[in-house]
């Protein structure tokens, strides 16, 4: 297992969100090393994506998206939910991806399906908004093997986004159960 370092979160979004997949999403915590492997993310463009939240401008919730990748961006939503971001590309150019669902490893029998049960599961909360994913209590690995079958189609939850809620910015292994809700039916990439 290797961990993915500084380098492969400093860049654009849409190549991040792709390339996660598949990859070990690891969380130390008490003691305990929480291991599940990445099978659905989504992609946040920048400024000009109306459905990424730093089309509103810098603000002290966005701040760390404006930041270098690799770090976390950690927000609440629907009152109920934190929902866990990488931040991806350079200083100034804010792009993040969102983990969406991943399988749990590790006879480790937890339902990661959606991303707010991703982040309950790994136990990744607004405290941790804006932690380097390259330490050692959250990070993501490698762990080599065959590259899943990915599929793309439009991201979920951004109808509010006009032409960017059609955009092609949702990347999952075609194969993968845990993928959530609504199923992508879209094209191999």
């Amino acid at each position: 297992m290797t961990k993915l370092g500084p380098s492969f979160y400093c860049r654009p979004a849409i190549d991040l969100a792709r390339d996660l997949i598949g990859k070990v999403l690891v969380r130390q915590i008490s003691g305990r090393t929480l291991r599940a492997r990445i099978v659905e993310t989504e992609a946040y463009v920048g400024t000009h994506d109306l459905a990424c939240h730093a089309a509103k401008g810098r603000t002290r919730r966005t701040e760390i998206m404006f930041g270098p990748g690799g770090h976390a961006y950690v927000y609440f939503i629907y009152g109920m939910h934190d929902m866990f971001n990488v931040v991806a590309s350079t200083e100034g150019d804010a792009q993040a991806v969102l983990l969406r669902a991943a399988e749990a490893m590790d006879g480790w029998t937890i339902n990661l399906s959606g991303p707010g049960r991703l982040a309950k599961g790994m136990q990744i909360t607004r405290q941790l908004n804006g932690i380097d994913v390259t330490g050692d209590d959250l990070f993501v690995a490698d762990v080599g093997g065959a590259v899943p079958r990915i599929v793309t189609g439009p991201r979920v939850g951004v109808d509010y986004a006009g032409e960017w809620a059609r955009e092609a910015l949702r990347f999952a292994d075609a194969e993968s159960p845990a993928v959530s809700m609504p199923r992508m039916e879209g094209k191999q990439k």
